[in-house]
């Protein structure tokens, strides 16, 4: 498990240098102006996370749903959460300057690579179509960094309904992504969490 962690963590690190590459430089030339004045793009840095609360001992476990066998749009979830406090500020976050939630530490569910929703109570209901879905939960610090240990996050294929179409192989290498999200203005624009 570590050396697939190791992997996807290179991978990941690669990807984002090349994209940023490709987002980064120095000066560009105006097409539109007579003179060729030159604009400054702006610049990106890559700045690790000073170390957060690791919570090693946190857990999360579903419940439901295991699977539904009714059509239905409205899906109950329910989770045990242990060693960790849902809907509290992580100790750490007015020195982060990250996007920070009010409400507090919380559950990120993401279906079908859709943005995440937040969660601050351990059972909710969320709308879900018919069919086979695959879930991703994790718990998250307040300001949205998830908790990274083996028993912190949940990937699970559920069937909801009539279930059809294809399943997925869930032990293959997955790589996933919760932020940034949505649309960022004025300071939160200085510092994006990924």
């Amino acid at each position: 498990m570590k050396s697939t962690n190791l992997k996807l963590s290179i991978l990941f690190s690669v990807t984002l240098l090349c994209l940023l590459a490709a987002c980064s430089g120095g000066k560009e030339e105006s097409k539109n102006s007579e003179d060729k004045e030159e604009v400054e793009k702006p610049k990106i840095t890559l700045t690790k996370v000073s170390s957060s609360p690791e919570y090693p001992e946190a857990s999360l476990k579903l419940n439901e749903p295991a699977a539904a066998n009714e059509e239905s749009t409205e899906v109950s979830f329910d989770f045990d959460v242990t060693n960790y406090e849902l809907g509290v500020q992580t100790a750490d976050a007015d020195t982060k300057g990250l996007a920070n939630s009010g409400k507090g530490q919380h559950i990120h569910l993401i279906v079908d690579n859709g943005p995440y929703s937040a969660h601050y109570e351990p059972t909710f209901s969320k709308e879900m179509e018919a069919g086979n879905h695959v879930i991703l939960a994790f718990l998250s610090r307040s300001y949205h960094e998830s908790v990274k240990n083996s028993s912190a996050f949940i990937v699970k294929q559920v069937a909801i309904g009539e279930a059809e179409g294809d399943s997925v192989d869930l032990s293959l290498p997955h790589l996933f992504y919760s932020r940034p999200k949505g649309t960022y203005k004025g300071a939160d624009t200085e510092k994006l969490l990924l």
